[in-house]
C-alpha cells in the first residue's frame, strides 16, 4: 500500500496555505483564542483535500526464470550413440521442466558453423544469440547437451551475468579413444615425372591401447596405386616423397589402419590434390618419307611452347645409296642408337608417321619401342599405304602392341571420317566439332588402310570400317590412325575439319591425362554443393555412393547428359572427407577445411567445459558411465538468492525475483462521501464552536 499525491493547486501554493494556516493558528493561540484549533484543523484538512491524496496497491505476478538448453548438433556428435543420448536427455528434461511453470526453458539446436569456410561447433556465439533479449537478472543458468567438443568456449560466465550458473550433460562414453591422420605440408602443384613430398603425422586421441599406441600402419597410394606403406610412430612428423604421374589432378591419399574400438575410422584418411604441370613434353616425330601431312603435324606440335620436338625425316634411305660419300652429304644421320636404346624412355610420346621398315631400324629397336609402351610410354602410328605393303613395322615385334593389323589392302576414294558408338561416348573423340550432323559437318578423306581386325576401342570409322584405334598395352597406350589425310582438315579441303582438336585429344589420351580417361570418376565441390561425373564406355553406371564424415550413406542417381557422360548434383549438410564410389572406381574429396577444429579431435570429454561449470557452482557430468551404463538425467534444484555452493547431485537453476506488474488499483482519501464528510465535520464543528461562545 502507497500514499501518493496528486494536488488540484501548485505545490507553492498548498504551501503557502500550510504558511497562512499555522500564522493564524499561531496569532490565535497568542491572543488566546477560542476554537484555533478546530480552524487550524479545519484548514489542514481543506489544504489536504486540494493535495487530493491517494492510496494505491500494485498487483504483481513473478516473472519467469529463462532457462536456454544448449543442444550440440554438429557433425561429432552424429557419432555412435550421441544423437540419441542428446534426444533422450532433452526429452527428461523438458518433462522436468513442464512440471515448473515458473521456469521458461529455450532450446537452442547447434549446428556445425562454417565461419571462415572452417567447420566447428560454435555453441557460445548460438547462446549469446537466442538470450540477446533476455535481461542476466533473468537467466537460471544455462544447460549444455554436448560431447564436449565446443570451440568458442569464453573465459568466464559473462555471457550469464556472473550468477546464473552453466551446466553440461556430456554425450559419449568416457572410455573412448580414436586415431586419426593429417596433412601438415603438401605441394599445390608439381612437375610430372619430378618427386615431390608430403608432410603428415598420425594423432591418437584417448586412451589408446598399449598394443597399439607404439606404432601404426600408414598406406600411401597415388591415384589410387599404392606407391609406400609404412611405420610410423604416432605424434612424429613424416614425410612421403612420391612421384607425379601425369598432367591434371593427381590424388595423394594417406590412410592409417583402423583401430578395433577406435570412435570412428572416418578421419583415418587424409587427402591432397596435387596438380600435375609438364614443364615440357618431349616428343619423337619420325616421319617415313616427306609427304603433304608430314608439315601438319610438325607445325601444330612446334605451335606448342610447352612441346620439346625432335623431328626426323627419312629422306636417304639404305637403298637410295647412289656412292656419294658421306662428308659431301647435308643430311643428317639418323641417330638410332641414340634415340631408340639410350634415350627412348626420355621422351613422353614417339610418333611414327608413315614409317616403315627399310632397313634405317634393326628389328632389336622395334622391340625397344614395344618395351617402352609396356613399361608406360605412349606411341602413335599414323599410318600410311606403306603399312599395308611389305615393309609394314607391323610385320616386325612392333606388332606386339598394335591394335591393328593391316589386311594388305587400302581403300580409296571420298568418305566421311564418321564417330563409331564408342567414339560418341569417348572423351577423345566426343563432341568433336561437326560431328554431331550426319554426314558430319566436315571435309571428306580420300585413302583408308583396311585391317584384318582391330583390338581395343575403335572411336572413328571410314564407311564403317576402323579409322581410329585407341587401345592400352601393359602401362603404356597406343593409337593407330588408319590414314594419312588428316591434312586435307588443315588445309581447308570442302570445309577443313577439327583436326587440330583431334590430334590434341589423341596425344593428350596417350600421356593419360585424365579429363580424358574412357573411365572415370570425378568430384567436384562448390562450397557445399558436390557434383559428381562418371564417364563410362558402358551401360548407364547407376547411382553413385556418397559416404559421409559422419558415416552415413547417400545415394546418388546419376543422370546421363552427353553419350557415355553421366552427372549427380547434391547439397550437403556435412564437411570433411567424403568418399564417393561407383563401380570400381573410388574418389575422394574435401569439403571445407580439412583440418578443421570439427575434425581435428572427435573424442567425447568433460574438460571443455568443467572450468565454467566450477566457477558457476553449476554440474557437469556424462550421460553415460565408465561400465558403459546409461546415467539418468540429474534433477533440478531451484535456488532463491546467491549461491554458495556447487550441488555434485543436481543441476542448479537460479531463481529470479523479478516481477511484472499486472495492475494498480487507487482510492483517493478525500473523494466521494468520506471526504465530504470529513470537511463538513470540521466545518460544523467550527459553526458549533462559535455557536458556544
Amino acid at each position: 500500500m502507497q500514499l501518493a499525491f496528486s494536488p488540484f493547486l501548485p505545490l507553492p501554493v498548498l504551501l503557502a496555505a500550510v504558511v497562512m494556516v499555522a500564522l493564524l493558528a499561531g496569532i490565535g493561540y497568542f491572543a488566546r483564542l477560542k476554537g484555533t484549533t478546530l480552524r487550524a484543523l479545519s484548514g489542514l484538512l481543506i489544504i489536504a483535500a486540494l493535495a487530493n491524496p491517494t492510496l494505491s496497491r500494485e498487483e504483481r505476478s513473478p516473472l519467469p526464470t529463462i532457462v536456454p538448453i544448449v543442444v550440440d548438433r554438429s557433425q561429432s556428435q552424429k557419432l555412435g550413440e550421441r544423437q540419441e543420448q542428446s534426444d533422450d536427455a532433452l526429452a527428461a528434461l523438458q518433462k522436468e521442466l513442464e512440471a515448473k511453470p515458473l521456469i521458461e526453458p529455450r532450446i537452442i539446436d547447434v549446428a556445425t558453423s562454417e565461419e571462415n569456410g572452417s567447420a566447428s561447433t560454435r555453441a557460445f556465439g548460438a547462446l549469446a544469440d537466442a538470450i540477446r533479449d533476455v535481461p542476466q537478472s533473468r537467466l537460471g543458468g544455462a544447460i549444455f547437451i554436448t560431447d564436449g567438443e565446443i570451440h568458442d568456449i569464453p573465459d568466464n560466465t559473462a555471457l550469464l551475468g556472473g550468477q546464473a550458473p552453466l551446466s553440461a550433460l556430456i554425450t559419449g562414453r568416457p572410455e573412448e579413444f580414436d586415431r586419426r591422420i593429417a596433412i601438415d605440408e603438401a605441394p599445390r602443384f608439381g612437375l610430372v615425372g619430378e618427386d615431390q613430398s608430403v608432410t603428415f603425422r598420425v594423432i591418437d586421441d584417448g586412451a589408446i591401447p598399449p598394443a597399439d599406441a607404439s606404432a601404426a600402419t600408414v598406406t600411401a597410394r597415388v591415384n589410387g596405386d599404392i606407391i609406400a606403406t609404412m611405420r610410423v610412430q604416432p605424434g612424429e612428423p613424416t614425410t612421403l616423397r612420391f612421384n607425379v604421374p601425369n598432367g591434371g589432378s593427381n590424388i595423394v591419399e594417406l590412410s592409417v589402419d583402423k583401430i578395433a574400438g577406435e570412435l570412428s575410422d572416418v578421419n583415418n584418411r587424409a587427402v591432397k590434390e596435387v596438380e600435375g604441370i609438364r614443364e615440357n613434353l618431349r616428343v619423337l616425330l619420325v616421319s617415313g618419307s616427306p609427304h603433304a601431312g608430314e608439315r601438319t603435324w610438325r607445325n601444330l606440335l612446334k605451335s606448342d611452347g610447352s612441346v620439346d620436338l625432335v623431328h626426323f625425316t627419312i629422306l636417304r634411305p639404305p637403298e637410295k645409296q647412289d656412292g656419294t660419300p658421306i662428308n659431301e652429304l647435308s643430311l643428317i644421320a639418323f641417330p638410332t642408337r641414340e634415340l631408340f636404346n639410350d634415350k627412348i624412355d626420355d621422351f613422353d610420346l614417339i610418333i611414327l608417321d608413315r614409317y616403315q621398315n627399310r632397313g634405317v631400324l634393326p628389328l632389336l629397336y622395334y622391340d625397344n619401342i614395344a618395351q617402352y609402351v609396356r613399361k608406360g610410354g605412349a606411341l602413335l602410328v599414323a599410318a600410311g599405304p606403306e603399312i599395308a605393303g611389305p615393309e609394314s613395322i607391323a610385320a616386325t615385334p612392333l606388332s606386339s602392341v598394335l591394335p591393328a593389323i593391316p589386311s594388305g589392302n587400302v581403300t580409296t576414294g571420298g568418305y566421311y571420317p564418321e564417330l563409331s558408338d564408342l567414339g560418341r561416348k569417348h572423351p577423345v573423340t566426343r563432341d568433336l566439332p561437326g560431328s554431331a550432323s550426319e554426314p558430319p559437318d566436315w571435309g571428306r578423306w580420300f585413302r583408308a588402310i583396311d585391317v584384318s581386325g582391330a583390338e581395343g576401342e575403335t572411336v572413328m570409322t571410314a564407311d564403317g570400317k576402323p579409322l581410329l584405334v585407341l587401345d592400352k598395352v601393359g602401362d603404356g597406350r597406343v593409337a593407330e590412325l588408319l590414314s594419312d589425310q588428316g591434312w586435307l582438315w588443315a588445309r581447308g579441303f570442302e570445309g577443313g575439319g577439327p583436326y587440330a582438336q583431334l590430334y590434341r585429344r589423341i596425344a593428350h589420351w596417350l600421356m593419360k591425362e585424365p579429363a580424358l580417361e574412357d573411365e572415370a570418376l570425378t568430384a567436384k565441390a562448390d562450397g557445399r554443393h558436390l557434383t559428381v561425373t562418371r564417364q563410362t564406355m558402358g551401360d548407364a553406371p547407376g547411382p553413385a555412393t556418397i559416404h559421409t564424415p559422419s558415416g552415413e550413406t547417400i545415394q546418388l542417381p546419376l543422370d546421363e547428359t552427353e553419350p557415355g557422360l553421366y552427372r549427380g548434383e547434391t547439397d550437403l549438410d556435412e564437411t570433411g572427407l567424403f568418399t564417393i564410389d561407383n563401380g570400381d572406381l573410388e574418389r575422394l574429396i574435401n569439403i571445407g577445411d580439412p583440418n578443421a577444429p570439427e575434425f581435428r579431435a572427435m573424442i567425447s570429454t568433460t574438460e571443455t567445459l568443467e572450468p565454467l561449470s566450477a566457477a558457476s557452482n553449476g554440474l557437469t557430468r556424462r550421460l553415460v558411465a565408465s561400465n558403459g551404463a546409461a546415467t539418468s538425467v540429474p534433477p533440478l534444484r531451484l535456488v532463491s538468492g546467491a549461491m554458495r555452493a556447487a550441488d555434485g547431485n543436481a543441476i542448479p537453476i537460479h531463481m529470479t525475483s523479478d516481477t511484472v506488474l499486472k495492475s494498480i488499483r487507487t482510492l483517493p482519501l478525500f473523494a466521494g462521501f468520506l471526504g465530504i464528510a470529513l470537511l463538513l465535520l470540521a466545518l460544523s464543528a467550527t459553526w458549533w464552536r462559535e455557536g458556544r461562545s
